[in-house]
């Protein structure tokens, strides 16, 4: 019957669609929570590749080893358990601790049993329909099923997020599963007789590459997950940038799984060299500023290519016999969740900087020395890992003649300390990732000058250097290497928040900003939001936002909700100074809007470079209740008009709507 041919496409096709967009969705949702950091996206994606491990686990055990009266029941229960936690909701609450361990558990309690249910149903609809036409594997249905993952990864950046608040987003999810757990309902009750038995053939004990299987898997994921993590990290943290290298991933699975002859070998053995080297020429420029165009061009096409690699000898080297196609599924997805562990847990502990995208490559490497190559010599294949893993090392860690003070890695990113310069002019540098964290002059009598985008031409200069009022109380969101508490006067109180500890240990032990400062300087770590809201009432004089010059941006912090709790954290004639120096992201529309929405005055200021006092170009935004302010920093303000931009608000945000 016509319904009976549908129903295999129709379900795997909306259950993989559901289960690739609840990860951006539940991914942006947790974002704010955990400061904006890429790190939130690695481990989200970490989370679900676990989970889609586990899926597959159980697809293979409830196809081969139970019954049909106990896989009935266990599967309906499963299913009716799931649409307990409907509709899925993200945590209203601001959530701490640690990122790594609280970021599934969030997600196990919110989305976590939909997500199994959806992760089980591409291999059982693919059991089913195997068993009834079991002259020909339904491989196409993995085809199919990945198709729809890249339709639904594609709509989102395009056309849900720019459309939809983030809670509506999961609600209209949640609607769409409950249509899929009808579906999944009705299936396993028609195919509740189905037994793995009745498949003709066994599986081939030498066919089945298990080792082989997990190796093309995890390299492949471990490629896509550190492309898109160096991307948010030199970039933005915004959907757009982990749905592109992802759903070049998966279009690779399209193509390699829906026709035996697309993969080609012969074709690798030159495409590959090229993808070397070109992915090796950009991350060999790090610390330099580079188009972004030409980036994402590369890195984009070199990743798809390299997952055509992996996915191709997966698809040449898959099982012939239906008795192996759970197997198999579970093979891919445990490399799948390796690859994920490693980029998300493994290489944050391992490395000081992005050593992944070069292990990744180097795997890469070693696959086609065996599979395209025809290397056998197990000495010589460890000769050539070891030179091609430390030649990526090499150019990934080039920095320019700098000296490297001292380097390290968490959670919310890399980062270095250099050294550069002679006499006078030496200086020390905190790096994270390429940006800019703060410069100090190291000869004592140059130390506290305000350096980097905290010059005292700049507008965070112009409003704390001044002749301001004695006993200021200022609040500032983001540390850096501490400069600006080389504006810190005798009776003044300075209040650092800073999220990242690696950066507050690095402003204490490597600069001295903080330590010589005039003012009285308390350093606080924490969500800059989270522990402003817990101020009282009227404590501050001025709030400084300096946490956007990094690319992963703390969007939560730019919300029409956020400059409601700064100003109440202010004094009358109190003034919000935003810094919004950025190479790719345009947020001074953004402010123009939330000052209208608020009925404050807003300043922009522009101030130049200076490379003889290390101080940098940079954009300021001034936010206030007073026009004395305005006044007071008219004569260095851009009149030039700013077309307001989209009010952002906790529940909607879009960071392609400011991309330069």
């Amino acid at each position: 019957m016509p319904i009976r041919r549908l129903y295999g496409p129709l379900t795997i096709a909306w259950s993989a669609a559901l289960l690739f967009l609840i990860q951006p969705i539940m991914a942006k949702a947790l974002l704010p929570r955990f400061g904006g950091s890429a790190g939130v996206w690695v481990t989200c994606m970490m989370f679900f590749q676990v989970v889609l491990l586990l899926g597959y686990l159980y697809s293979f055990w409830i196809s081969r080893y139970a019954s049909p009266a106990v896989r009935t029941a266990v599967h309906l229960g499963l299913l009716a358990a799931s649409l307990l936690v409907l509709p899925v909701r993200a945590p209203a609450e601001w959530v701490s601790g640690n990122p790594v361990l609280a970021i599934p558990g969030i997600l196990a309690a919110s989305a976590g049993l939909p997500f199994f249910v959806l992760a089980t149903t591409t291999t059982l609809v693919q059991c089913w329909h195997s068993g009834r036409r079991a002259q020909q594997l339904p491989y196409w249905l993995f085809a199919v099923s990945n198709s729809a993952c890249v339709l639904a990864l594609l709509s989102y950046p395009l056309a849900i997020e720019p459309g939809l608040a983030t809670s509506t987003q999961l609600r209209w999810w949640s609607a769409g599963y409950l249509i899929v757990a009808v579906l999944l309902g009705i299936g396993v009750v028609s195919n509740r007789g189905w037994r793995p038995e009745d498949e003709p053939g066994t599986a081939d004990a030498d066919a089945l590459r298990p080792t082989l299987w997990i190796a093309l898997s995890a390299t492949a994921s471990a490629l896509w997950l550190a492309v898109a993590n160096y991307l948010s990290q030199e970039v933005a943290a915004i959907p757009l940038l982990w749905v592109l290298p992802l759903a070049l991933y998966l279009l690779s699975f399209v193509l390699c799984f829906a026709s035996d002859g697309f993969y080609r070998p012969a074709w690798f053995r030159w495409l590959l060299p090229a993808c070397w080297v070109a992915i090796g020429s950009r991350i060999g420029l790090a610390g330099t500023v580079t188009d972004l165009r030409v980036d994402l061009l590369i890195l984009l096409g070199a990743l798809f290519v390299l997952c055509l690699f992996c996915h191709g000898e997966l698809a040449r080297t898959r099982p012939r016999s239906g008795r192996g196609l759970p197997f198999f599924y579970l093979m891919a997805a445990t490399g799948g969740a390796l690859g994920g562990i490693f980029v998300a847990v493994a290489a944050p502990a391992m490395f000081t900087s992005y050593l992944e995208l070069p292990v990744a490559i180097a795997a890469t490497m070693l696959l086609s020395m065996v599979l395209i190559y025809g290397v056998t010599s197990r000495g010589r294949l460890i000769r050539l890992g070891t030179l091609s893993i430390a030649a990526l090392v090499v150019a990934s860690s080039f920095q320019n003649g700098a000296t490297r003070v001292a380097a390290g890695r968490n959670f919310y990113g890399a980062l270095q300390i250099r050294d550069s310069g002679e006499g006078e002019r030496a200086v020390r540098t905190l790096y994270s990732g390429r940006t800019i964290h703060g410069v100090q002059f190291l000869a004592p009598a140059r130390s506290r000058i305000p350096t980097a985008y905290y010059g005292m031409q700049s507008g965070i200069g112009l409003l704390l250097g001044g002749q301001g009022d004695a006993n200021r109380r200022v609040a500032m969101v983001g540390l850096g290497a501490g400069t600006l508490a080389a504006y810190g006067r005798k009776g003044d109180f300075f209040r650092f928040y800073e999220i990242n500890p690696a950066v507050i240990e690095a402003a204490a032990k490597q600069f001295r900003f903080v330590a010589d400062s005039a003012a009285e300087v308390s350093v606080v770590q924490g969500d800059g939001r989270l522990r402003l809201e817990q101020e009282p009432p009227g404590s501050f004089d001025a709030i400084v936002l300096d946490a956007f010059s990094d690319d992963a941006i703390p969007v939560h912090l730019l919300t029409r909700e956020a400059f409601q709790a700064y100003f109440a954290r202010l004094r009358e004639r109190g003034a919000v100074a935003i810094h919004v120096t950025n190479r790719y992201l345009d947020l001074r529309p953004v402010l123009e809007s939330v000052a209208a929405t608020l009925q404050k005055k807003a300043v922009r200021i522009a101030s130049p470079a200076d490379p003889e006092q290390q101080v940098l170009g940079a954009d300021w935004v001034v936010v206030s209740n007073s026009d004395a302010i305005g006044e007071t920093l008219g004569r260095r303000a851009d009149s030039a008009p700013v077309k307001r931009g989209p009010l952002w608000t906790d529940e909607y945000s879009n960071l392609i709507q400011v991309w330069r």
